[in-house]
């Protein structure tokens, strides 16, 4: 590649953000804070009825997703201490 298409050229799609790099939770904060976090449906005989947004859905849902991926991690770093922790008390026990 030429130097002028380095510093000319068109860009990588590295360097635009997407969409699942975005924190969840400023996301739905943020849908929250514009008022789109839910909709309005008015029936026929004139009772409303707040439902939650597509995006807010999936925003949420996004959040869960990633605690759920978190809460695994810590759980399997959980297992590995305690199993380290029972063997060191094996082998204290063992020297005493």
């Amino acid at each position: 590649m030429s130097y002028l298409n380095k510093m000319y050229g068109k860009k990588s799609s590295g360097q635009t953000q997407s969409k699942s790099d975005k924190n969840p939770n400023r996301v739905s904060g943020g849908l929250r804070a514009q008022g789109v976090d839910r909709l309005t449906m008015v029936a026929e005989d004139g009772t409303s009825k707040e439902i939650p947004s597509l995006e807010y859905v999936r925003s949420v849902e996004e959040q869960s997703k990633r605690q759920r991926a978190a809460i695994d991690v810590l759980e399997r770093k959980l297992t590995r201490q305690e199993a380290t922790i029972n063997e060191l008390t094996k082998v204290i026990s063992q020297r005493s």
